[in-house]
């Protein structure tokens, strides 16, 4: 929703052709002046574009029209589907018009002889299963025969095509380099062969690296100049070009005065070919770099099963998980992974769903339980019937929040595009600047001093490690978090994090496991084995939660229940039922006190169990008092170890109740927590949270149920417990995978841990530009130099955002 209530949609377009951040400043301001566009980010590192539009007033069309205009491209998945079912043309042009009707597809083909359609398509609107059911709707079908444009492969090729660019170059530059290299009065032992001196087998070695291999910064800097703008490309071809016209000026010079045949001017060839050189080899340095940063992604995909064993017409097939419908019958043997979620319809196993819980003991699966697609079915056979399937399942939701987060702008990239947009013009002034200084006052009429370091300006003050400083800790930081089990839902909430100052705890489920379990077995003047068969045979009828936990502890003991002769509940009061020809009494004081049983004496040790926040109940066998049974909702084993991390952290901690205070109390001095808010309604949890926001605090809030759905969206960062509630986790902006409470620590742990990456990249980016111009002005720095230390910026900056991948906990 709008700020108007008007529904909204949100999209991603991958971008082809961006050379720096300058370019993702201009794609981002020319599809926010789209009407209908609320919003949109690019994020430089990923090349991608995140737009939140208004679907009745534009589409994907207009926006991927729009950044052609500027200059850039649209990246697309295709797929061929294989249709059944045509008859004739008429069914091709069917299929063909109902295919390019869908929103995201781009442009589709149906070719009727072949019975196949080609569709180009965009993954972040729609997947193939959705095109499989549209024309599955019209009486067809259609099965994917192989999908193409992942964009792991993309960045393989595009690696690939900036090797064999390198290679070429060096090859083409390095006689030109040699050549440099001798006139240095320390280097005058190097053997120079003559025919490298020769001005005219410079321009044939310089030529090709200049116009085929330097083509793309040609072609970018056209772009970004006939859109009134000026980027990286800009910098890099004003600055090579200069060097190679000048040269071939005293080329043909040297030529029209009938100096063939030996040694030529002094020229620059070579400062234009390594610079090409070098900047290229920065940016397939980067391109490594930047691809190793969406390693979180690749290890989440990589958990997905990668076929499927169906039931289809009573036949079991193999097919690709891709193909799998809602519906279908799956059956998955011992040590498989299970390909999709679904529901067991027959077979008993237990399921590892370590990878999504971070729980390490399996958990039993029978008929009627929910399965979660990539965990694994440790050792019998199931059979279950598929619910979510596709971009649906647990596991893809997961994937969709992370290259979500990855893919988001952090409020501190707003100051780095703010300086990257007003960088380039401000650069090109200081070069012109610096040669009229140089060739008018410091050496009059050295043309090529002068231009030599103009070049050089130009070159080292490319902005590309500022573009990259924020996106790629982003990346890295969330990417990791991920791994950890902390989905955070985009860059602000990963900058946010780490300015909490107080963090609300619910109780239940959140600091306590959230079910009820029996901690305290009291027996007096009888057997305690006996009396527990006495109790649970007594209690499995009810179907009191606190009944089902005294079943449950009593069964968890080996001990064997048999079937009551009679049973009774008695509201507010407790239950009485015959066992083995014994009347059992269970309940409150009330209840003793109806059936005249003399139990006084044990009332001080109940309300002692009372006060430690445990549910305790009198047991009577026949009329005499036999002992006492308690139940509690027990603190999980993390809770205390993660709260004294929250107050070394310098966080204050508070817990938050519907409970009373003596329970409130007792399990907070359990989990260490001083500070405890009791018997609060539901709609109550909100207005504490805005109480503590209203004294200037930082606050987070972390819960597990829809009763905390409000007071996770008013809180500065809304943290769900990844065990709880969909509701919870939608209002959430931070979901904790785990249930386990030394999540919370650790996701402000790696939010510090990249607000700290970010700003070491920040200040080394601004640093080094705001060091290096002067030194190029000043004539200290040769250009092939500055073209280095420039590839080496941006490098270092993408190396030390992979640090935080090997953060360790």
């Amino acid at each position: 929703m709008d700020a108007t209530g008007k529904a909204t949609k949100q999209t991603s377009l991958q971008i082809s052709g961006m050379t720096c951040a300058a370019c993702a400043n201009r794609i981002e301001k020319g599809l926010s002046k789209l009407e209908g566009v609320a919003e949109a980010n690019v994020n430089f590192a990923m090349e991608r574009a995140t737009v939140t539009y208004d679907p009745d007033k534009t589409g994907t069309g207009r926006m991927e029209e729009a950044i052609q205009k500027l200059g850039y491209g649209t990246v697309k998945d295709t797929v061929d589907l294989q249709l059944g079912g045509m008859t004739c043309a008429a069914c091709a042009t069917r299929i063909e018009k109902t295919l390019n009707k869908i929103p995201g597809v781009a442009s589709a083909t149906v070719n009727f002889a072949m019975e196949t359609a080609h569709v180009e398509y965009n993954p972040a609107d729609l997947s193939v299963q959705d095109m499989q059911e549209r024309v599955e709707k019209l009486g067809y079908t259609a099965v994917p025969k192989r999908e193409q444009g992942d964009p792991a492969e993309r960045r393989k090729r595009e690696v690939t095509r900036q090797k064999r660019k390198l290679i070429a170059s060096a090859i083409l530059s390095f006689p030109l380099l040699w050549a440099m290299v001798s006139h240095f009065s320390f280097t005058s032992w190097i053997w120079l062969p003559e025919l490298f001196m020769n001005p005219w087998f410079q321009l044939a070695l310089a030529t090709p690296v200049q116009f085929y291999i330097g083509k793309q910064f040609y072609v970018g800097a056209y772009k970004a100049l006939s859109n009134k703008s000026a980027n990286m490309d800009v910098l890099v071809a004003l600055g090579t070009s200069a060097a190679y016209f000048y040269s071939l000026y005293l080329t043909v010079q040297w030529a029209l005065q009938g100096a063939n045949g030996h040694h030529g001017p002094e020229m620059y060839y070579e400062t234009s070919a390594v610079l090409i050189t070098l900047v290229i080899l920065g940016k397939l340095f980067e391109s490594l770099a930047k691809g190793r940063t969406s390693e979180a992604i690749k290890k989440l995909m990589g958990l997905q099963a990668k076929t499927a064993l169906v039931v289809r017409d009573g036949q079991e097939l193999t097919i690709p998980v891709e193909e799998v419908l809602a519906g279908d019958v799956v059956l998955v043997k011992p040590g498989e992974k299970i390909p999709v979620d679904g529901e067991v319809l027959e077979g008993t196993s237990s399921v590892d769903e370590s990878m999504l819980t971070g729980e390490s003991i399996p958990v039993d699966k029978n008929a009627g339980d929910p399965v979660i697609g990539a965990t694994i079915n440790k050792n019998g056979r199931l059979k279950i019937r598929a619910t979510k399937v596709g971009r649906d399942t647990a596991l893809a939701q997961i994937i969709k929040v992370v290259e979500e987060a990855q893919g988001s702008k952090a409020p501190i990239q707003r100051v780095a595009d703010v300086i990257s947009g007003i960088f380039v013009p401000i650069v090109v002034g200081i070069a012109i600047v610096s040669f009229f200084v140089w060739y008018f006052a410091v050496d009059p009429g050295n043309f090529a001093g002068a231009l030599e370091i103009s070049i050089a300006v130009l070159v080292i003050a490319c902005p590309c490690a500022l573009g990259l400083a924020t996106p790629t800790s982003i990346m890295a930081g969330s990417g990791r978090a991920a791994e950890l089990g902390i989905l955070f839902k985009g860059g602000e909430h990963l900058e946010s994090t780490h300015k909490i100052e107080a963090i609300i705890l619910d109780k239940t489920g959140t600091i306590t496991k959230g079910k009820p379990e029996l901690t305290d077995v009291v027996a007096e003047g009888i057997d305690e084995a006996a009396f527990l068969r006495l109790v649970g045979s007594a209690e499995k009828d009810s179907e009191h939660p606190l009944a089902e936990a005294i079943v449950s502890g009593i069964m968890a003991q080996g001990i064997a229940l048999t079937a009551a002769d009679e049973f009774e509940a008695i509201p507010g009061y407790g239950i009485r039922a015959v066992v083995e020809g014994k009347e059992v009494l269970a309940g409150t004081r009330k209840l003793m006190g109806k059936y005249d049983v003399q139990a006084q004496h044990a009332f001080e040790r109940m309300a002692r169990l009372e006060q430690d926040g445990k549910t305790a109940m009198l047991i009577a066998v026949d009329r005499q008092y036999a002992g006492i049974v308690a139940v509690a909702d027990t603190i999980k084993d993390t809770s205390k170890m993660a709260v004294a991390r929250l107050k070394q952290m310098g966080i204050e901690v508070i817990m938050i109740t519907g409970d009373n205070e003596r329970t409130a109390q007792a399990i907070a001095a359990q989990a260490g927590i001083e500070h405890v808010l009791a018997e609060v309604l539901p709609e109550g949890k909100a207005a504490e949270v805005k109480k503590l926001q209203a004294q200037g605090k930082k606050v987070a809030m972390v819960g597990d149920g829809i009763n905390d759905a409000p007071a996770l969206a008013v809180a500065d960062i809304g943290m769900a417990i990844g065990t709880g509630t969909d509701v919870a986790m939608e209002a959430a902006d931070v979901t904790l995978m785990r249930g386990d409470l030394n999540s919370i620590p650790d996701a402000i742990y790696m939010s510090r841990k990249t607000m700290s990456n970010i700003r070491q990249n920040l200040f080394w980016a601004l640093a080094y530009n705001s060091i290096g111009i002067p030194i190029a002005a000043l004539g200290l720095l040769a250009p092939w130099i500055a073209g280095a230390a420039m590839a080496l910026s941006s490098v270092s900056v993408v190396l030390n955002a992979l640090r935080l991948q090997r953060v360790k906990l």
